[in-house]
């Protein structure tokens, strides 16, 4: 497929609410093969549409947990407990910040055949599902980071 350009911090996209997916077509599934790939390259572990200037409710993640999750219209159904961790987004690179996320989510969701599925998630995968789901609503992480956000280098990374 393609690599996409990552909109960062700044463009107006990523501040903008994302719409429903109400079909599956040709030019959704090459949007999500071009995410995974853009993703991939990017060294990420999940990834929104609005992150490659497209406004649909559609994320990829994959945390090496031996599966990757393509999530349309995803919404959180429970979570619960707490994790402080540092987060870093490929929408903003080069910084990261401590973000508290809940410890376990459970996900309702549909699939690249529009199948409902769900997801449940503790630890990494948990904090990518609600890192990612922000996006489709315009919230970037720097708007939950406890402390303020700091450089990384990316070649440690």
């Amino acid at each position: 497929m393609a690599i996409r350009n990552i909109r960062v911090d700044g463009d107006d996209v990523l501040r903008k609410e994302c719409k429903v997916v109400e079909q599956m077509t040709d030019r959704t599934r090459t949007l999500i093969a071009d995410m995974y790939d853009t993703m991939y390259d990017a060294m990420g572990v999940g990834l929104a549409a609005p992150q490659v200037g497209i406004l649909k409710r559609i994320v990829v993640i994959d945390v090496c947990d031996g599966n990757a999750y393509t999530l349309i219209n995803p919404e959180i159904v429970s979570m619960d407990g707490e994790q402080t961790g540092e987060e870093g987004c490929l929408s903003l690179p080069g910084l990261a910040g401590q973000v508290t996320r809940p410890n376990h989510v459970v996900c309702k969701a549909l699939d690249i055949d529009m199948n409902e599925i769900i997801v449940e998630g503790e630890g990494l995968l948990a904090r990518a599902i609600c890192h990612e789901l922000d996006h489709l609503d315009g919230v970037l992480y720097k708007d939950k980071v406890e402390g303020g956000l700091h450089r990384v280098d990316l070649e440690e990374e």
